[in-house]
């Protein structure tokens, strides 16, 4: 399959209707927990900006993966823990529902670093 590099929305449309579904809700759930952020096709995924990088998402072939960083990944670990994840990235499976509240609140964390970081700059 070949990766669209134009959206978002392009993305999103590249995958079966039941992999859109999930697609939609990380998509609406970053959106909600970031309103401020910038969405945009990164890696060749969609990614969120804001401050610097945020967080991106993707679809794999038996899993949603999820990259908010190593500070996300390490609050993901020592909070939730439940699922199978690196340095960088969760494995969110596509059998089983979506835990939106974790991708939520680990979208919030990396705002609040984000924020953090560029008041340090402004000093």
């Amino acid at each position: 399959m070949q990766k669209p590099t134009a959206n978002v929305d392009e993305y999103i449309a590249s995958f079966p209707p039941e992999i859109q579904v999930l697609l939609k809700q990380m998509r609406q759930t970053i959106r909600e927990a970031a309103p401020d952020a910038t969405e945009l096709i990164s890696y060749g995924m969609p990614g969120y900006k804001l401050n610097g990088s945020l967080v991106w998402f993707a679809a794999a072939k038996n899993h949603i993966g999820f990259y908010p960083s190593t500070s996300g990944v390490k609050f993901f670990v020592e909070k939730y823990g439940n699922l199978k994840s690196s340095k960088g990235a969760i494995q969110i499976p596509m059998d089983k529902p979506l835990p939106l509240d974790m991708v939520a609140d680990i979208v919030r964390l990396r705002v609040e670093e984000n924020l953090a970081k560029a008041q340090t700059k402004k000093k």
